[in-house]
């Protein structure tokens, strides 16, 4: 079974990826800052994430696809967001 994938940011790159994604058979849950893109990518199989801690609870994998360091930063550990601790 393929793995659940969580895609967050679905821009000029973002997007096109996680249709790729879709396309393989992948179960993927989205987040973007604007709706338009998600919508279409939930027309085409994926599920929508209400916030990107939303996506993360709900998949194996998170892939982000994010401008530069203050929106990976505001994803990561801002509100609505996940702080990942390792060890």
């Amino acid at each position: 079974m393929l793995e659940h994938i969580g895609f967050i940011g679905l821009g000029v790159m973002g997007r096109p990826m996680a249709g790729h994604l879709l396309a393989a058979g992948h179960r993927l849950t989205v987040h973007n800052r604007s709706r338009a893109a998600i919508d279409e990518l939930v027309t085409a199989g994926a599920q929508a994430g209400a916030s990107p801690a939303g996506v993360a609870r709900q998949s194996d994998i998170v892939i982000t696809m994010l401008p530069d360091t203050p929106d990976v930063e505001s994803v990561i550990a801002g509100p609505g967001g996940r702080r990942v601790r390792s060890g």
